[in-house]
């Protein structure tokens, strides 16, 4: 007896299959993938942003202070006025800074670092004086930018001081005092190390007229701020030539001068 024919094992497939399904059925299980990651995306997003601004897990517990010299722990610490128990997330770094250089003038500069998960560091560089205002019996500190920073009662060691002695008003109109200022900083950081130490006072008579007052009595003419490196290199070699001389005068280094013994 014979089997059946293919049109008849077509026909006996089709109805164990079934009815044919619509073209789009097949489709439905890539939108539904996407909808899952989606909400997996979203889920996820939540849940990181609770844990950084609503758990108790991220929070900001103790801040540290490092690299002061002059100033304490507990000053820094205090002038920053850190929000503790704050999600560590939402502390505004800049207007940390900020408000530390605003409180503190001693401080030139501060990296404001999260140090997770629980603290905030704040890595602090002070200003240093490179030259003294006296001030009655105080001592106003300025750095090698002009900045007048802090009063103090006590002047630091190895510090000279800034002696204004202009005569002529005329000249003050032209040069003004901070601009005067900036000219003896300029001078200050010129000066050769070995010569510093021994600086007592830096005199600024005018903008072209500044002299070096020694601590041993000594004087140095150094005439404006212009050429300091040239000056610095004729001094040294100067000093060393006429060790005994009393005063020395550099405001042409190339053409010094020293007498006196």
């Amino acid at each position: 007896m014979a089997g059946p024919t293919s049109a008849e094992r077509g026909e006996r497939q089709k109805l164990e299959s079934g009815p044919p399904r619509p073209p789009f059925l097949g489709r439905l299980r890539r939108p539904h993938r996407l909808i899952i990651l989606i909400l997996a995306l979203v889920l996820a997003g939540a849940a990181t942003l609770w844990v950084l601004y609503g758990s108790p897990w991220l929070r900001l517990e103790h801040v540290s202070a490092s690299g002061i010299k002059v100033l304490t722990p507990g000053q820094v610490r205090n002038a920053a006025d850190l929000p503790v128990g704050s999600p560590l997330i939402s502390v505004d770094t800049g207007a940390i800074e900020a408000r530390l250089r605003r409180k503190l003038p001693r401080i030139d500069s501060v990296d404001v670092v999260r140090s997770w998960p629980h603290g905030i560091s704040l890595n602090v560089t002070e200003r240093t004086p490179v030259l003294l205002i006296e001030k009655g019996p105080n001592f106003i500190e300025v750095d090698d930018e002009g900045v007048r920073f802090a009063t103090v009662p006590d002047a630091p060691k190895n510090v000279p001081s800034l002696e204004l002695a202009v005569s002529r008003p005329e000249s003050l109109r032209r040069f003004p005092a901070d601009r005067l200022v900036r000219a003896a900083v300029r001078i200050a950081g010129d000066i050769p190390p070995s010569v510093a130490r021994d600086t007592r006072a830096v005199k600024v008579r005018s903008y072209d007229s500044v002299s070096l007052e020694l601590k041993d009595g000594r004087t140095v003419e150094w005439g404006s701020g212009e050429k300091g490196r040239a000056k610095a290199r004729t001094l040294t070699a100067l000093m060393k030539a006429a060790p005994k001389a009393r005063h020395f005068d550099v405001s042409a280094p190339t053409a010094p001068a020293s007498s006196g013994s």
